[in-house]
């Protein structure tokens, strides 16, 4: 059976500890299997074009969130590999899972902003190659209990890594993106592709790249986790042109069941309109208000 998530935006002025709390006991009292938030470290005017200030760090808000629900899972959607060291992430991902008692997704990406790699000090170019590497020190260090890493971007020597998550043997493992370097990485470490920004017929070529893939290299075929966007109008918009997720309850649900159609496992529905000036106060697109 597919899960249903939703996206909780921590970021902008409509984020405050009493909305983040009400979305979360929204999503947990309304049957929704997930929750997840996204995910900057220095918003640079790029990015805050988008993803207004203020900012809630996700792990510090999961962790938060974790203790005031008991079933949700909660992850990110998608933590940027590159603006951490990889031991971090790894281990405050299993603190979380421990924490909540297996609840916790890590969803990962490799990040697009350039101003804001320039701004943490991290080299945009090579963030394909770094993503990669800290996967594998992630990985590493959620099935080990002391590490040694030589690698081109990190380096240590019998670190300790513990404690270890609550879900065995880790959390899982998301991976977004689309291109066939998101494919590779999606099935070397991956437990789920988490791709955004549908478009159906890539969805399609991307999912058979994924099982030619992970015939290639004898692994498992990753599930299939999309974020949709879920863009409620008034009726119906015409098919022609129509972005996926976006029109009528009917034409929602008709392409949320395609989803489920190819396979997917999660569902994580994102209700917010790609620029702030299309969005309205949580109010009035009937988002929750704390109480």
């Amino acid at each position: 059976m597919t899960k249903l998530g939703v996206f909780i935006p921590n970021f902008g002025p409509t984020a405050t500890p009493d909305i983040l709390l009400a979305w979360v006991r929204f999503a947990e009292s309304h049957g929704f299997d997930l929750a997840m938030t996204s995910d900057h470290v220095a918003p640079t005017p790029d990015v805050t074009d988008l993803y207004p200030s203020p900012f809630y760090d996700p792990f510090a808000t999961l962790a938060w969130l974790g203790g005031l629900t008991e079933r949700l899972e909660l992850g990110t959607t998608v933590t940027i590999v590159p603006y951490r060291h990889p031991l971090l992430v790894a281990r405050m991902a299993n603190n979380i899972d421990q924490f909540t008692g297996g609840r916790f997704i890590l969803g990962t990406g490799v990040g697009w902003s350039e101003a804001e790699f320039a701004a943490v000090g991290v080299p945009f170019r090579e963030r394909g190659r770094m993503t990669d590497e800290y996967l594998t020190a992630i990985t590493d260090a959620w099935t080990n209990d002391v590490v040694t890493l030589d690698g081109t971007y990190v380096s240590y020597r019998d670190v300790a890594t513990g404690p270890r998550a609550a879900r065995a043997p880790h959390p899982p493992l998301w991976i977004g993106g689309w291109g066939p370097a998101a494919v590779r990485r999606t099935v070397r470490f991956g437990d789920g592709w988490h791709p955004n920004q549908l478009d159906l017929e890539q969805v399609e070529r991307t999912l058979r790249a994924l099982r030619e893939e992970a015939e290639r290299q004898e692994r498992p075929v990753p599930a299939f986790c999309p974020r949709m966007r879920a863009q409620l109008t008034d009726g119906d918009l015409l098919e022609t042109g129509r972005p996926f997720g976006r029109g009528s309850l009917r034409q929602i649900r008709r392409d949320l069941a395609t989803l489920i159609e190819l396979g997917a496992t999660y569902v994580v529905l994102d209700p917010l309109a790609d620029h702030p000036r299309d969005r309205l106060s949580p109010n009035a697109t009937g988002r929750p208000s704390p109480r």
